[in-house]
């Protein structure tokens, strides 16, 4: 009886394909299969995959991770100050290419801008630190609506949450619009500040951060605000509260 004998020797596949795992540890069969061929080998898709499958490199697809659902809230206007802020990141790019972050934390009273932190990264350690800062500066607020970015739905900030009794509104993924307040102020700051500059260093957005902050909150009309500042707009505020007070008392004490 005469049979049939493979006379293919896989071994060169074996050794390239390894010799490309250890180099490059993140890149899948399809990648590796166009580097062979820009190589110059001319094993054909179907060969490659084959070994490629036999010696167990096929990447792991990263779960990604499951949101609990989330309730749709309109967007209104509070009553006061330290009722709800609103806080976001921002994204640019230092003049050496490193990128960097920016954290903004808002009233949604009043728009004030209570806190821009700007640094490389930001863990969800660093967001509770910031808004501890703004915490003792202007009072702690009731509720705090944030995307869900990891940092906002991670154990440490949510626990910190829960701790100071501040409820926390995420928004529904894919829609920024519930968090309305944030995106325009954001697109505010990045027209004056991160789209007019170019920054060496984070000590540069930092300096020019501070100065925008302060025109932004005490000199730069908003036409949401009846074209006053937020600090202008929460004053009249105040001071007709304290005449409807007034005015109160007075009709009670006759």
């Amino acid at each position: 009886m005469f049979y049939y004998e493979s006379v293919k020797n896989d071994q060169p596949v074996i050794d390239k394909l390894l010799e490309l795992s250890q180099k490059h540890i993140r890149e899948g069969q399809d990648k590796m299969y166009e580097r062979i061929r820009s190589q110059g080998l001319s094993w054909n898709y179907k060969r490659v995959r084959r070994i490629y499958r036999v010696l167990g490199l096929k990447q792991r697809k990263t779960a990604k991770r499951r949101l609990p659902s989330r309730e749709r809230n309109a967007l209104v206007i509070p009553e006061g100050r330290n009722v709800s802020w609103s806080m976001d990141f921002m994204h640019d790019t230092l003049m050496n290419g490193r990128r960097f972050r920016t954290l903004n934390i808002i009233d949604d009273y009043n728009r004030q801008a209570l806190s821009i932190e700007v640094d490389f990264s930001f863990p969800s350690s660093s967001v509770v630190r910031s808004l501890e800062r703004a915490i003792h500066e202007h009072g702690k607020p009731l509720q705090i609506r944030s995307d869900n970015g990891p940092e906002f739905i991670g154990s440490t900030f949510t626990h910190w949450c829960s701790t100071n009794q501040i409820k926390l509104q995420h928004i529904q993924p894919g829609k920024p619009m519930q968090n309305g307040f944030i995106e325009r102020f954001n697109r505010t700051y990045r027209q004056d500040v991160l789209d007019a500059y170019l920054f060496e260093d984070l000590h540069q957005v930092r300096e020019e951060t501070e100065k925008w902050m302060d025109d932004y909150n005490c000199h730069r009309p908003h036409e949401s605000l009846q074209n006053k500042s937020p600090l202008h707009y929460d004053a009249v505020d105040l001071l007709k509260t304290l005449k409807g007070f007034q005015q109160v008392n007075s009709i009670s004490s006759t």
